[in-house]
């Protein structure tokens, strides 16, 4: 989905916004994660411990890994043309409602909320939920919010 500017994404409030494309949670995003943020529990991280004692033998990603993700996946979903900059404000609920498990693919599915004008541009409330390909259940739902600024702004 494309808009020219942050003002036409009003029009979609209470609409779906379409999905992204499956990406794949592999080891090496895994550690890479577990690297930068600092957390490298052994459910993360030990392959060979997480074959003996977890579930399928399969580390799991970080539940703040796949939070991360979900600026990256929803702009693949929508993309504003005439914007200037984007910053992220905040979430007002977050869920991590299953393990994602190593060599699992997952994809964002995207609804506005809300949407308030603010000077220059608009602040933009999302629903997200993170599916796990092949599960029922979810990997996260959560309630993200952008500032978006116009070009000229």
């Amino acid at each position: 989905m494309e808009v020219d500017t942050p003002y036409d994404l009003e029009q979609y409030v209470g609409k779906p916004l379409g999905c992204s494309d499956w990406i794949e949670i592999d080891q090496a995003r895994i550690d890479d994660f577990a690297r930068v943020s600092g957390d490298d529990n052994w459910i993360h991280v030990d392959v060979e411990r997480a074959r003996r004692e977890l579930p399928d033998g399969k580390t799991i990603a970080h539940g703040m890994l796949t939070l991360s993700l979900v600026t990256h996946l929803g702009a693949t979903i929508c993309r504003v043309r005439e914007r200037a900059r984007g910053v992220n404000y905040g979430s007002n609920k977050v869920r991590f409602t299953a393990p994602v498990q190593c060599g699992a693919r997952i994809r964002l599915h995207r609804t506005l909320e809300r949407y308030e004008p603010i000077e220059g541009g608009a602040r933009l409330t999302f629903g997200n939920r993170v599916e796990i390909e092949g599960r029922e259940r979810p990997a996260m739902v959560a309630e993200t919010i952008s500032v978006m600024y116009a070009k000229g702004k």
